[in-house]
């Protein structure tokens, strides 16, 4: 995992793509929210935004 970071952020300095950067972040998050909130009774609620 740690390599393919490091990969990803060279390619970004590289190639100038810091605007990925924001979008990147964002699929982590919404990914971390889905994991966390799977079992719980705030699901439901999540669900409904998408």
């Amino acid at each position: 995992m740690k390599d393919l970071l490091i990969d990803l952020w060279d390619f970004m300095r590289v190639r100038k793509k810091f605007w990925l950067a924001p979008i990147i972040i964002m699929l982590l998050l919404l990914g971390a929210l889905i994991v966390l909130t799977q079992g719980s009774a705030v699901a439901p609620f999540i669900y409904t935004l998408f």
